[in-house]
């Protein structure tokens, strides 16, 4: 007797939340369906501990003119937070707080000409790895083994060098995707080709592979990426000068990021972000895909269905069953993913 398992997912929506903002939101974090922390333009931080009912807004000492495009979150009190601008100006600074934002510690600031910031995230509670565009030449990464107390920049040679006006892009801090114990990997645009860069040692050290993108200028390229295990990816992007522009993306790799092609594209446009639900029972997680003309979610035939027509810039998914997307102008939207009843068939 063959069993079929069919499972589903209901017709949830994405609700806008009330929020005491109206910054432009880059970095999101969601520790589980109820604690998540959100940050943006204006020196802004925000917490939830209650699914987004309310918001407490977290003060930065001295930060009010930075852009916080990048945070990562362990629990309800230590959170790491990036911002990127030019580190001539003072802008490319990491802290960190354990005191769910009473307080924080800059625990990292570049000085050096031309550094900016574009991604940070975490393999555990201890190793997490933070990216910078390139600087004479090579990328700027650096790594941390102790939850963010301190980095260490990984010596320039150990990453292939960078194209002429490659660069990374800080649109969602997800050009920069960790997956497991080990693995690691970065998206470029800018250059004649978009790249992925990979890392199997914590980011110690890194390997470069291309991808069918060439960017025809500065504003193009592979914005965001995620995987599925140590094989499976999936990355988006495109011009976002242009959003409505025709952009083949995304892509999806079966073999770590070494080669990838094109699956189609949610009506050819700009997509800042990619992201995965994880799947109920074991079963595999669903694709979605964001930017400023929607959210959109990949079927199991393989077509993208528009979720909602939300202006966001960012998502993530903490658990089966809960979303988190954020934007411009304040949006932060939260959907509840229930799973349908499974149903066996002989």
């Amino acid at each position: 007797m063959k069993l079929v398992l069919l499972l589903a997912l209901t017709a949830a929506q994405w609700q806008a939340l009330p929020v005491p903002s109206k910054a432009s939101f880059r970095g999101l974090s969601a520790v589980d369906d109820n604690i998540v922390w959100v940050s943006g333009t204006e020196g802004t931080v925000l917490l939830s501990t209650d699914a987004g009912k309310s918001w407490g807004a977290l003060k930065v000492p001295k930060a009010d003119d930075l852009d916080f495009r990048g945070i990562r979150a362990f629990d309800a009190t230590t959170a790491i937070l990036m911002s990127s601008g030019p580190a001539e100006k003072g802008q490319a600074r990491v802290y960190r707080t354990t005191d769910a934002g009473k307080s924080w510690k800059l625990v990292l600031e570049e000085k050096t000409k031309g550094a900016f910031f574009d991604a940070v995230a975490f393999l555990d509670t201890k190793h997490g790895i933070l990216l910078g565009d390139p600087v004479e030449g090579h990328f700027m990464v650096y790594i941390t083994a102790d939850g963010g107390e301190t980095w260490q920049r990984v010596a320039p040679e150990k990453l292939p060098a960078s194209l002429p006006n490659e660069g990374a892009f800080a649109a969602s801090n997800s050009c920069l995707a960790v997956e497991g114990t080990n693995d690691a990997w970065f998206a470029t645009g800018g250059g004649s080709v978009a790249r992925i860069f990979r890392s199997t040692n914590l980011g110690e050290s890194w390997t470069v592979y291309n991808t069918p993108i060439q960017p025809t200028n500065a504003s193009t390229g592979i914005f965001s990426l995620v995987f599925q295990g140590a094989l499976h990816g999936m990355a988006v992007g495109g011009d976002y000068q242009k959003p409505d522009g025709v952009f083949p993306n995304p892509l999806v790799a079966n073999d770590g990021g070494r080669a990838w092609h094109s699956i189609g594209q949610p009506q050819g446009r700009f997509l800042s972000s990619v992201a995965v639900a994880p799947g109920a029972a074991h079963m595999p997680g669903t694709f979605f895909a964001a930017g400023p003309s929607g959210i959109f979610s990949l079927s199991g035939i393989g077509q993208w269905v528009q979720r909602s027509d939300l202006a966001v810039n960012v998502l993530v998914f903490p658990t089966a069953k809960t979303g988190w997307a954020a934007g411009p102008k304040g949006v932060i939207a939260r959907w509840n993913i229930e799973p349908a009843a499974g149903l066996q068939k002989p």
